[in-house]
């Protein structure tokens, strides 16, 4: 698959992803100037040897391989290693104002070398990663990309051995705020919420908060009032047994006349009618 993930201006193109294991030694080798090859090994052991030093691998040894990092594999044949591997081609490296990511790319980019015990459970990871490619079920393409992005960040925390970051995480803007007071005031204050009252939570005028709701909702203050009371009655007509009266009095109407009138227009079936069937989707709603 053509697999590419940026990391602010880090832009990595995934060359391949394997897996497998060592019934024989691999033969010295090196990568491209733009080439680091990712090692993990779940099991099995064996030597690395690179750059002229040896390291002995166990199972959950972690290393990566850059350009002109000449290496070589020997795997123990009475435990043959296994091993996923991940390589990647670095096509952009540039500045970044986020200072994480920039933090990210550069310790990507600059280790070249390391040789280490897995201490951030990439195995999850690689077992994941594995599930996906099997089963290709619809999202996998994104998926994949989103695990091999949490390999590369974990990676990394491997690299500083946990460095704590220093980056702030994005707070919501007031408008997802004024989203967020909306939906939980009519969530929880439909039954005797008012126009004025919304406008002071949001900190806007009523003009303003009708425009924000139409904007959002598509639908007036009113309606959308009308829409959680009728919701909220559906709910308790058909999952509880109180009485016609009480729910009226509970999502907030004055009399049960009024709300028998209100439902029999937003449904088109009495209230009675409607608890009877306990099929809500079947029912037809004409007002809102």
């Amino acid at each position: 698959m053509n697999v590419k993930i940026s990391l602010g201006g880090l832009l990595l193109n995934v060359l391949y992803v394997r897996f497998g294991y060592f019934y024989q030694s691999f033969l010295e080798h090196s990568h491209s100037m733009k080439s680091y090859e990712l090692h993990y090994i779940p099991r099995g052991q064996g030597i690395l040897v690179a750059s002229g030093s040896k390291y002995p691998i166990h199972p959950g040894t972690l290393y990566m391989t850059g350009p002109d990092i000449v290496h070589e594999q020997i795997t123990d044949l009475s435990d043959p290693m296994a091993e996923y591997c991940i390589c990647f081609e670095v096509l952009a490296n540039q500045s970044n104002d986020d200072p994480e990511l920039s933090f990210i790319a550069e310790q990507f980019v600059q280790t070249t070398f390391w040789f280490g015990q897995d201490k951030q459970n990439l195995m999850q990871l690689f077992e994941q990663l594995s599930y996906e490619t099997a089963n290709r079920y619809v999202g996998y393409y994104l998926t994949i990309q989103n695990i091999i992005e949490q390999i590369v960040i974990k990676l990394i925390r491997n690299y500083t051995n946990n460095y704590p970051t220093s980056s702030a995480m994005p707070l919501k803007t007031l408008d997802d705020e004024r989203i967020v007071i909306i939906e939980n005031s009519f969530l929880s204050d439909f039954h005797d919420i008012t126009i004025q009252q919304l406008a002071q939570k949001l900190g806007l005028s009523v003009r303003q908060t009708e425009r924000t709701i139409q904007q959002y909702y598509g639908m007036s203050f009113s309606q959308k009032k009308t829409r959680a009371r009728m919701t909220a009655a559906t709910h308790l007509l058909t999952m509880t047994s109180m009485s016609i009266s009480e729910i009226a009095r509970h999502v907030g109407f004055s009399s049960l006349e009024h709300f028998c009138a209100a439902f029999k227009k937003y449904y088109n079936v009495s209230a009675g009618e409607y608890r009877s069937l306990r099929k809500p989707s079947d029912l037809n709603v004409t007002s809102q």
